[in-house]
């Protein structure tokens, strides 16, 4: 069974359009990505599945009953996405009522890491350097200093 180009533009727009939600800061726009994602995954799922008659035995031929694997997995796919729509919106709820938002800041460590990531991106690549020269990017190694100086060792 080929499936219907009309289901494949629609799963595809739905995964598009959840992945690019849950790439946001807001919980609330990452909720609603789930919930896209998770339809389109049903919607996906359903269109693996052969058509055909109850997977009854004694009521359809068996070559012509339908699958029911898929169904049974957009069974499952239905109880996740609950579990997880019910998750971010006490989330998003417990964010709303502590800090009068739902945005999603970044902690110490990201900016850390985000700025050794700018740090790397110099003028230059390594490639670019020779290997006995050091680079106008690079750091000396860090010495501990105050409280850490007496944990080194």
């Amino acid at each position: 069974m080929t499936p219907n180009l009309t289901y494949v533009l629609v799963v595809g727009v739905l995964f598009a359009a959840g992945v690019t939600l849950l790439l946001e800061r807001s919980l609330t726009r990452v909720l609603m990505g789930v919930i896209l994602l998770g339809n389109g995954a049903n919607l996906l799922l359903l269109t693996g599945g052969r058509a055909g008659g109850p997977p009854i035995v004694g009521t359809t031929p068996e070559e012509e009953m339908s699958d029911p694997l898929p169904q049974a997995m957009v069974l499952t796919a239905i109880v996740i996405t609950l579990g997880m729509t019910a998750f971010l919106l006490a989330l998003s709820y417990r964010s709303w009522h502590l800090n009068g938002h739902d945005e999603v800041q970044d902690d110490v460590e990201d900016r850390r890491i985000m700025d050794l990531a700018e740090r790397d991106e110099g003028p230059g690549t390594a490639d670019e350097q020779t290997a006995g020269e050091p680079g106008e990017d690079d750091d000396p190694v860090p010495t501990p200093s105050g409280a850490d100086a007496g944990r080194a060792g």
